[in-house]
């Protein structure tokens, strides 16, 4: 899977649109964590996604930048392209 399909999936099971803060990614986290925690839930597969996908948005947001469109992730991540940028 592309980065920017990991991104968007991460982004879709923290159920966050694209354009979001990292204020914004903290509380989503910390409201589905409170819902599928094992103690509450139990659900552990889905707590496992929700952290992933937390530290996967997290990472990126922290390191690169706060924008997930398709663009932006190719710049960031080069090596995923880096084939494709000669002529053969």
């Amino acid at each position: 899977m592309a980065n920017h399909e990991k991104l968007l999936d991460a982004l879709s099971v923290l159920e966050l649109p694209v354009l979001i803060s990292l204020k914004d990614l903290r509380s989503r986290y910390r409201l589905m964590a409170k819902k599928y925690h094992p103690d509450i839930n139990s659900d552990n597969k889905k707590m496992q996604k929700i952290n992933e996908a937390y530290k996967l948005v997290k990472t990126y947001m922290e390191t690169y930048k706060f924008t997930f469109s398709e663009d932006e992730v190719a710049r960031q991540f080069p090596e995923e392209n880096h084939a494709t940028r000669f002529r053969f």
